[in-house]
């Protein structure tokens, strides 16, 4: 393999996301993954571009600048490659979220508010006008509301599409090559990346590493707290049209931003373009624990009856899962780490890493080479306390 200005190391959509942006801004790019390109963490997501899931904060201002985005960098992925190999499945469909309980009402309320203050397009719904857009939300409906902006797109073509684009300026993508650790100069700052009896010669390095990302960082010495949150998904047999948006409880946003390791959660349902129904959604533990739990799987299907009481005799064809990045404060890590120069992180985005991704892509390439940024940085750095560990601790 030859030289590079920078090496990413992983070739998720996060990965492929930064190396798209870095290359577009005329930076030699190289990606290495230890397996196929989204092949893991990307893989099992259900391929989500949401505003609605985020209180007022970094997070949603991210969420909001990806929005924006992903429409933007479609139009310059087409002009670039061609309408064939860009075509990744976006669909501006819109939410709904739903409240069923009296409780549920104040805090959905309060939430869209603070949304809307913060510039969010919201609009209330009464129940009528919220099964008039999905005719099969049950009826124990106590308040709706209806997000335009949130929308979807399928995480695998769009990954292959940015990493089509990096080909297409010169950049390479190498599967099947596992980072072992980086080679430093005698000032401390990167100067390559190891892999095995070789090393690839580079000014930066790019740890997108997912999941992973905590025990790259350990290893080259400058560990970030960042960890495995498992999610599962179950998928129903293809059906007639069923559902038109994205549909989730209101307890969802508290799914999201909770932070202890008990399993969590909340009702989420939504339609692909075969037909079948994506049924969420979970989010457990800090390990890489592969084990399937029934008691999980029961939890999502009654969830799921909840919101759309005619899933109750659908079956279920298949149920899959995957580890997501996870950072103590559920923000993202995005920055070069001042521990060592040429060393930069883009990871945590926990599982919203696919409608983060263009915004995130489009930062990091922004202060690497000096412009203006996308958002402000400040909340994602590296050296926050919340997530900066010290070596050997």
């Amino acid at each position: 393999m030859e030289s590079a200005d920078v090496v990413v190391i992983g070739a998720g959509i996060i990965g492929a996301a930064c190396a798209e942006a870095l290359s577009a801004a005329g930076v030699r790019v190289l990606v290495i993954d230890r397996g196929a390109p989204a092949g893991a963490t990307t893989a099992s997501g259900e391929g989500d571009v949401l505003v609605s899931d985020k209180e007022p904060g970094p997070a949603l201002e991210l969420a909001a600048a990806s929005r924006r985005r992903w429409p933007e960098l479609l139009d310059e992925l087409r002009e670039l490659l061609g309408p064939g190999r860009a075509e990744i499945g976006w669909d501006p469909k819109g939410g709904l979220v739903v409240a069923t309980t009296a409780e549920a009402v104040g805090p959905l309320a309060a939430l869209t508010a603070a949304q809307r203050a913060a510039g969010v397009a919201v609009e209330d719904l009464d129940a009528d006008r919220a099964r008039e857009m999905e005719p099969y939300l049950t009826e124990e409906l106590t308040a709706v509301a209806h997000f335009p902006d949130d929308a979807q797109l399928q995480p695998v073509p769009a990954t292959a599409a940015l990493l089509a684009a990096l080909r297409a300026r010169g950049g390479e993508v190498h599967s099947g090559v596992m980072a072992e650790g980086i080679v430093a100069d005698r000032a401390g700052a990167v100067a390559g990346v190891r892999t095995g009896v070789d090393a690839i010669p580079c000014r930066a390095v790019v740890n997108a590493c997912g999941p992973w990302a905590g025990h790259f960082s350990e290893t080259v010495g400058a560990p970030v707290d960042v960890l495995p949150r498992r999610g599962m998904v179950l998928v129903t047999a293809p059906l007639p049209r069923f559902v038109g948006r994205k549909v989730y409880d209101s307890g969802h946003v508290d799914t999201v931003a909770g932070g202890d390791a008990e399993p969590r959660f909340s009702a989420v349902v939504e339609s692909t373009a075969s037909g079948t129904v994506l049924i969420g959604s979970s989010r457990q533990g800090t390990s890489f624990d592969e084990g399937l739990e029934v008691e999980v799987l029961r939890r999502l299907a009654r969830g799921a009856i909840g919101l759309f009481p005619r899933l109750a005799g659908v079956p279920v064809m298949r149920a899959y899962g995957g580890f997501r990045p996870c950072t103590p404060d559920r923000l993202p890590v995005i920055g070069e780490d001042p521990r060592m120069p040429g060393l930069w992180h883009a990871t945590g985005h926990e599982g919203a890493g696919i409608g983060l991704a263009a915004a995130t892509g489009r930062l990091l390439a922004d202060l690497f080479t000096g412009r203006e940024p996308v958002v402000d940085p400040e909340p994602f750095r590296v050296d926050r306390p919340e997530v900066a560990l010290e070596a050997g601790a």
